[in-house]
């Protein structure tokens, strides 16, 4: 038994400890900003070109509560965080993705204006149905 404790204890300081690399976090000077406004809150997400995120943001995390969350003045605040932090890491342009039926589209690409990056193009990426739902079948009376 006391062999066997022996032999683990040995095996553990055998192993060393894998040390975590600290990682340079450095964006590239191109990204996407893709800002969701819905009818209920305001998200907003900065990724590289590849689709890897950068830097997010939501109107509950600074603060906004309730029917507060989807106004413009949240959406303009959440935005100038998230386009904040994306300049601090590097990111000078981005291109703009718009989602959703908010109130806040517009105010939310003059706050990433305001925040110092580069507008390059703005799209409005809101799903849009062709035909829609089949209707519901006919009532019988």
């Amino acid at each position: 038994m006391a062999e066997e404790k022996e032999i683990k204890t040995a095996e553990a300081e055998a192993k060393p400890a894998a040390k975590a690399k600290k990682k340079n976090a450095k964006a590239p000077v191109f990204g996407v900003v893709h800002i969701y406004c819905s009818f209920n809150n305001t998200i907003v997400t900065v990724s590289d070109d590849k689709g890897n995120t950068i830097a997010w943001s939501t109107a509950g995390s600074h603060g906004f509560k309730g029917t507060k969350k989807s106004t413009p003045f949240a959406a303009q605040i959440t935005c100038n965080k998230a386009a904040e932090k994306a300049v601090a890491l590097g990111m000078r342009e981005v291109a703009v993705k718009v989602c959703g039926p908010g109130q806040g589209r517009e105010t939310a690409v003059r706050a990433v204006q305001q925040a110092g990056l580069t507008v390059s193009s703005i799209k409005d990426v809101t799903p849009i149905p062709h035909n829609g739902c089949r209707p519901p079948k006919a009532r019988r009376v």
